[in-house]
């Protein structure tokens, strides 16, 4: 299973939500870029970024410290947040980074979703975020009228490289993933899911690996100091107990 260690931008600082809301923000570091070398060394695979703003905004807007986050780490960046054209999923490659992460323009605007996915193939992940099944949009501040399983089942015909799939009751909580929900998105759909929300103890990570599940966006554990990321690396890449 691939690790990938999280950034989330707010106000130009380092973050974690719980469940999503932006008044329940735990700042962890105001200096986001000095982040970088930390979370992307011992085996991580990928750094996962979040632009907050953005997602809140309707459009990015931490455009300027995502390039040097990029510029700054030595593995892929994904980066979502406010992403919800056709100009902002060009630029943010254009910026170096290796995925667009596009979740309310799912939703929203799902031919252009396509359209981006049929421009950058292998380069479009469509983030699956639920609360009860159902998807939110807009930040996670409203809810959509479709079901994780029908967007992931859209996603994959657009021809997305993959599904990000969040339970937004559990992220940023610490409480443990909804691994029988991801495991099931997968099962369904025949496609790699990346699970995310909720890992809070090594055993998590074990967990999600048992069920499959190819990669792991961790946050706020790593930022607690929960585990570092050499012992994430270690859960999500040895061998199986």
């Amino acid at each position: 299973m691939k690790l990938f260690p999280a950034i989330d931008l707010l106000g130009g600082k380092a973050v974690r939500l719980e469940e999503g809301k932006r008044d329940r923000a735990t700042i962890f570091h105001a200096h986001p870029v000095e982040l970088v070398q930390e979370l992307a060394a011992h085996g991580a695979d990928r750094l996962h970024v979040v632009d907050l703003d953005g997602a809140f905004a309707g459009a990015p807007v931490q455009r300027e410290l995502i390039r040097a986050i990029v510029a700054a780490c030595p593995i892929p960046v994904e980066v979502g947040g406010g992403i919800r054209d056709r100009a902002a999923i060009d630029a943010v490659l254009e910026l170096g980074a290796a995925f667009v992460v596009l979740g309310t323009a799912a939703v929203k605007s799902p031919a252009l979703v396509e359209e981006a996915c049929r421009a950058h193939p292998g380069r479009v992940i469509v983030a699956v975020d639920a609360r009860d099944g159902i998807v939110a949009v807009d930040g996670w501040t409203a809810a959509s009228e479709i079901t994780a399983i029908e967007l992931g089942r859209r996603a994959i015909g657009w021809g997305a490289a993959a599904l990000l799939y969040t339970d937004i009751a559990r992220d940023g909580l610490r409480g443990g993933p909804n691994v029988e929900a991801t495991a099931q998105l997968a099962r369904t759909l025949g496609c790699e899911v990346i699970a995310s929300g909720g890992v809070g103890t090594l055993a998590d990570l074990a967990n999600l690996r048992a069920a499959n599940i190819p990669a792991v966006v961790v946050g706020r554990a790593l930022y607690d100091r929960r585990f570092t990321v050499a012992e994430a690396v270690a859960a999500c890449h040895g061998p199986q107990g």
